[in-house]
């Protein structure tokens, strides 16, 4: 087995805020031993997340058994996604803003021909919906839970219960054309090749205002794990 020195883009104050958040947890449910260390447990845990390490690597990494490895990641997960903010919480946040931004995006899995809910006409390929709600700056304010990949967007929005929310809050959001009929207080330009001269500035200013939203799927796909096959089967934010 071939070691070598590695790296995460991550700063110290992520790896700090994942082990004080395990070393509670540790606290809470009495444990008394473990083969790694609090830090140690998180660092794994970001390796997974952020690099896309396999289990197999870990395992020899870290000098435990895969099944441990498999342990330790998913408690972490457990535990940051009890840490994610709520929709509500999120529009509680939102209204402090002038206004929001709403995408979705498609997270790719491995699946068979056979999966067709998990197929995505628009990308091509298998995958899962995630919905983003991002502030006038583009950073992210919440992540949805994943659907497969063939739920349209404005579906997927409904069944988070997202519009209502908007609507509920007097929130307005920028959107594109996929949410067409998501009610007044969602704009989206104006769809059609031949538009007249000011239907095309509208939509122009809007792409320069929507465009902002790419920051924050930025954010999300610079984890390795969600640009991976396994990416709908690790964890989901609460809703």
């Amino acid at each position: 087995m071939l070691v070598y020195p590695s790296s995460i883009d991550l700063s110290s104050r992520t790896l700090c805020f994942l082990a004080r958040h395990l070393r509670s947890r540790r606290l809470e449910i009495g444990t008394r031993w473990r083969r790694l260390t609090t830090g140690r447990h998180a660092l794994l845990a970001l390796a997974h997340l952020r690099c896309g390490d396999t289990y197999a690597q870990l395992a020899a990494g870290f000098r435990i058994g895969i099944a441990t490895v498999y342990r330790y990641i998913r408690e972490a997960v457990d535990i940051l996604a009890v840490l994610a903010p709520s929709l509500t919480e999120a529009m509680r946040s939102a209204r402090t803003k002038a206004f929001v931004l709403l995408d979705g995006t498609l997270l790719p899995i491995d699946r068979i021909a056979a999966d067709t809910p998990y197929y995505s006409g628009k990308h091509k390929r298998h995958g899962m919906n995630v919905q983003v709600l991002t502030d006038p700056s583009g950073r992210l304010l919440w992540a949805s839970p994943a659907l497969p990949g063939s739920t349209h967007d404005l579906t997927a929005a409904r069944t988070h219960g997202i519009i209502d929310a908007l609507a509920g809050a007097g929130l307005k959001c920028w959107a594109d054309k996929a949410y067409q009929g998501a009610g007044s207080h969602v704009r989206v330009p104006f769809r059609g090749r031949r538009l007249e001269r000011w239907k095309r500035r509208h939509n122009n200013s809007h792409a320069k205002i929507r465009c902002l939203v790419e920051q924050a799927m930025a954010v999300l796909k610079g984890w390795r794990l969600l640009q991976s096959s396994g990416a709908a089967r690790t964890a989901s934010p609460r809703s």
